[in-house]
């Protein structure tokens, strides 16, 4: 019975803005103050999906989360009605709005950690919901995003969505996770990526107790299971995840030379325990760290095809640097396991710190596991036009800073969300 991989992807909210708010993401910091485009930036995101649909692959979605976050503000002491609120909390401190209306719940890589069948003890897939607890503008996403996962994974016999980990040890989800499975078949390695402290006067946003939990809860076997220290190098940088350094897939490891502390040690372990691993390290001297992190040329999906070779899935901004493209040229034309470049335009997403690899978060399960999914987040061409046709009428064409304090864009931004749930047949309450 063959495993199916499906890509959830989210999709890109109507009040996608660019607040600047994530500390360490240097694009987010470079683009705040610009004026954003929700309804492009969506769009891209379905275009992106269709691709990999075009290309054979499973494709699911994650719905955006109910914004304004009014809740979240009274939480702080505001009262009143929703536009009392909201008016209240522009007057007084503008930033608590900015926050309020974060849109970036669009990256399912931060979703949570999803550990398939095989790995586990019990023999479930497993699914736990990332804290975020870092960044105040995610903190406030677990909420939304465990009731997602609980209705989208709800069948008990195939898994299990566990509530996130205390929010004193930061966990961000599938964007510091990585797994590797031998192609000959046998027990698969799962990686959980964390930092330590302070680099570069970025927060190290994965701890290393985060990951350990998950690993425990989710009944991971102690021999198979890893816990890879991110490189301060990279953090400093503005890796602010792992999945910005390294991607992996199958008996394949992606990586920059410099994305991890202790590489060679890494490399050893993995070959002892996938015999026939495969690491490809794009060298410093060809790719600098910068480069690399700026072109978000490991933040792609690294995919097996429904022919059994393998595409790296890459932001346009990938071709567009010569070094970078250049490397890639020359691997895919040598005897490697990447076989295939495919380039996907989330410039949108990319100008707020999340190429491809950060929309999507990869579940693996096998076919009985994947009927019993929910079929509203899994996607179709009809279900495509239908969400299409709804962000062209409803989102927002652009959104200036300024126009974060405008109840008129309030109201328009939870219709827009509205509409596009109703249009993927949930009901009101339900999501």
């Amino acid at each position: 019975m063959g495993v199916i991989e499906v890509n959830f992807d989210g999709i890109v909210g109507p009040t996608h803005n660019y607040a600047g708010l994530s500390i360490g993401n240097l694009a987010s910091s470079a683009n705040a103050g610009a004026t954003s485009a929700p309804r492009l930036a969506a769009l891209q995101g379905i275009a992106k999906m269709r691709q990999l649909m075009r290309m054979g692959l499973k494709q699911g979605v994650f719905l955006p989360h109910a914004r304004p976050n009014v809740g979240w503000l009274h939480a702080l002491g505001f009262d009143g009605s929703d536009p009392e609120v909201l008016a209240a909390a522009w007057t007084e401190d503008p930033a608590l709005v900015a926050t309020a209306m974060s849109a970036s719940a669009m990256w399912a890589a931060n979703a949570g950690t999803v550990s398939p069948s095989a790995d586990t003890r019990d023999g479930l897939c497993h699914l736990s919901v990332a804290n975020l607890s870092t960044m105040p503008h995610r903190a406030s996403e677990a909420i939304q995003t465990e009731r997602q996962l609980r209705l989208a994974f709800a069948d008990p016999r195939y898994f299990r969505v566990h509530a996130p980990v205390p929010s004193a040890f930061g966990d961000e989800g599938a964007a510091n996770f990585m797994r590797l499975a031998p192609a000959a078949g046998g027990p698969a390695v799962e990686m959980f990526v964390y930092g330590e402290g302070r680099a570069g006067g970025f927060p190290s946003r994965q701890h290393r107790i985060a990951s350990e939990a998950v690993a425990r809860r989710h009944g991971l076997d102690p021999a198979h299971t890893m816990m890879v220290r991110q490189s301060d190098a990279a953090i400093a940088a503005g890796a602010f995840h792992n999945d910005v350094v390294a991607v992996a897939n199958g008996h394949v490891l992606f990586a920059h030379e410099q994305a991890f502390a202790e590489p060679r040690g890494l490399y050893a372990a993995l070959h002892r325990l996938v015999p026939d691993a495969t690491i490809i390290e794009v060298p410093a001297d060809r790719v600098s760290l910068d480069t690399a992190i700026r072109s978000y040329l490991f933040n792609s999906q690294l995919v097996t095809l429904p022919s059994g070779g393998m595409a790296l899935v890459l932001p346009a901004e990938a071709r567009e640097n010569a070094d970078v493209w250049g490397w890639l040229v020359e691997m895919v034309a040598g005897n490697g396991p990447i076989r295939q470049l495919e380039i996907v335009d989330v410039r949108e997403s990319m100008r707020n710190g999340g190429g491809p690899a950060c929309l999507r978060l990869r579940v693996q399960v096998e076919p009985d596991a994947l009927a019993a999914i929910d079929p509203r987040f899994l996607l179709d061409e009809p279900a495509c036009r239908r969400m299409e046709d709804v962000i062209a009428r409803a989102w927002p064409e652009a959104i200036a800073p300024e126009n974060l304090g405008d109840p008129r864009l309030w109201e328009r931004c939870a219709s827009a969300r509205a509409a596009l749930t109703t249009a993927l047949g949930f009901g009101p309450d339900e999501i």
